[in-house]
């Protein structure tokens, strides 16, 4: 490093060829590959988490919730298809708030998303071991021996190779969604709603109370019920907008790019809403076995209630295996994704420089892999052994969720900000592809952002959890402040931004 160059508020060290041959990437991603990238990372929402929401808004109250929270994603991806190919570089959403806010923009953005892709995969091997606990009838002691098996063998999947990554990928990908299909023709001919979907209803103290003959009102906790769901709700659909973290490895962002968001956004929306419906539909009233969404509320293995009600116990365990897979599919490619994004921040030096170190042979971000994984384990480990495995476990379901969910909106805001600031600033670079939605498309995503944030604010019971995300905002900025801004490089993203895309009008 050498020549260092102040801009505004922050100093830039120009980096030699040497730097950057340390952080190369492979190109390998076409529009099948990067589709089911956005959808794996999604999919394991359609298998757990979504239904913690119906202890906030009974089952209707989660279903209003899950469609507003559709209209954001599908603002968010329709921005995201323009901006991405616009400015197909690894940062994504970084990249996207560095040139529409400058350097303190794409930190305080990257940051975010940070959070949302470090404690996302942490909810998901929790699920993942609570499924297979349950498939093995183990204690919930033995909960970390999945956790850290599944963190070492997808870490060292996704660190083996980038073709590797998408195959596994797409092959994940596929088989949950057989299982989702396997299960939502299974359970129509058996799926009685009034019974089975509203037997919640809102007892004397306002926590949920059962109604044995079901029958209950549509929105048992009134509208404000349906919005305290919106944090769960988002768990249908989260992570979707990491699709551009992959723009530097496909072949042709600027075409498959927007293609793969679109076709991706639409499959989620088809199988969360059949999922919602129909896996609180059926129930029954042996010991064991689910009765309906009220035992759904408390659940950390839905699907596999489901399988239980529909095929008995034994059976269920086997089907319940294959139910694994959708939440292996999001685990796999979220790693793939705190990766390249931890990667893209440290390139460009908001984050230390070792994490942005790829292999030599391999092309893949190692050093930002480990880290993510690092990171992602240490706090589901020091929660379960601090407060015991029963609440341990409560704590890392649901408030984990909200400190993923917590990051999420706050990226998603300033994603849609990005946009419509892009389009003012930026009008004149190419847009391959043009959001129909518009600025509109892009407002009404931070509104709904902004709108879930305050609900997760409103919940006692996951409070701390957003403020341990806060504080762990906080402590970046401080770092930031103090360290980061004086350390940046010219990486992709940061040129792009300097030249206010000049570059990409050259082409």
């Amino acid at each position: 490093m050498a020549d260092k160059t102040t801009v505004g508020t922050v100093t830039y060290q120009q980096a030699g060829s040497e730097y950057f041959e340390k952080r190369g990437l492979k190109r390998h991603a076409r529009i099948w590959s990067l589709w089911a990238l956005g959808v794996g990372a999604v999919i394991s929402g359609q298998f757990s988490g979504w239904n913690f929401g119906i202890a906030s808004g009974g089952w209707g109250g989660l279903f209003l919730a899950s469609l507003i929270i559709a209209v954001m994603y599908l603002g968010l991806s329709f921005s995201l298809a323009e901006m991405s190919p616009a400015l197909p570089h690894t940062g994504g959403a970084y990249s996207f708030a560095r040139s529409a806010m400058g350097p303190w923009g794409g930190f305080v953005t990257g940051l975010a998303e940070s959070i949302e892709y470090v404690m996302t995969p942490a909810v998901i091997v929790f699920f993942i071991g609570s499924y297979l606990n349950g498939i093995f009838d183990l204690p919930p002691s033995f909960q970390p021996v999945w956790w850290v098996g599944a963190y070492v063998v997808f870490t060292f999947l996704n660190y083996w190779g980038v073709a590797l990554s998408f195959k596994i990928s797409v092959v994940v990908t596929l088989l949950a969604l057989a299982v989702l299909t396997f299960f939502c023709v299974s359970a129509l001919p058996h799926a009685n709603f009034s019974r089975w979907a509203l037997n919640v209803a809102a007892g004397p103290d306002g926590k949920p109370l059962e109604l044995p003959n079901g029958g209950g009102p549509f929105l048992p906790f009134g509208l404000s019920g349906a919005f305290a769901a919106m944090p769960f709700a988002v768990w249908l659909y989260l992570a979707i907008e990491e699709l551009p973290l992959a723009a530097e490895e496909a072949h042709d962002p600027k075409r498959d790019m927007p293609k793969a968001l679109i076709l991706g956004i639409f499959t989620l929306i088809a199988f969360g809403l059949s999922i919602m419906v129909l896996n609180a539909s059926i129930g029954g009233t042996a010991e064991g076995q689910m009765r309906g969404a009220f035992s759904l509320a408390t659940s950390a293995e839905p699907l596999l209630d489901g399988f239980r009600v529909l095929y008995g116990t034994g059976i269920a365990k086997l089907l319940a295996l294959f139910a694994v897979i959708g939440l292996v599919a999001s685990f796999h490619t979220i790693i793939f994704a705190y990766g390249r994004q931890i990667y893209s921040l440290s390139r460009a030096g908001y984050y230390l420089p070792f994490m942005s170190l790829t292999h030599g042979t391999r092309k893949t971000p190692y050093m930002g892999l480990l880290t993510g994984s690092a990171l992602g384990l240490f706090v589901l480990l020091v929660i379960w052994f601090a407060r015991g495995a029963e609440e341990g476990g409560a704590i890392i379901g649901g408030t984990l969720l909200n400190m993923a969910v917590f990051g999420a909106m706050i990226s998603y805001a300033l994603q849609g900000l990005s946009f419509i600031l892009l389009r003012i600033k930026l009008p004149h670079i190419p847009r391959p592809y043009r959001s129909p939605f518009g600025v509109v498309g892009a407002g009404l995503t931070i509104v709904i952002a902004l709108w879930t944030m305050y609900y997760q604010f409103q919940d006692p019971a996951y409070l701390k959890g957003v403020y341990a995300a806060l504080a762990w905002y906080v402590a970046g900025l401080i770092y930031f402040a103090a360290v980061g801004r004086h350390r940046l490089v010219l990486s992709p993203e940061e040129q792009f931004a300097l030249n206010e895309g000049r570059e990409a009008t050259a082409e």
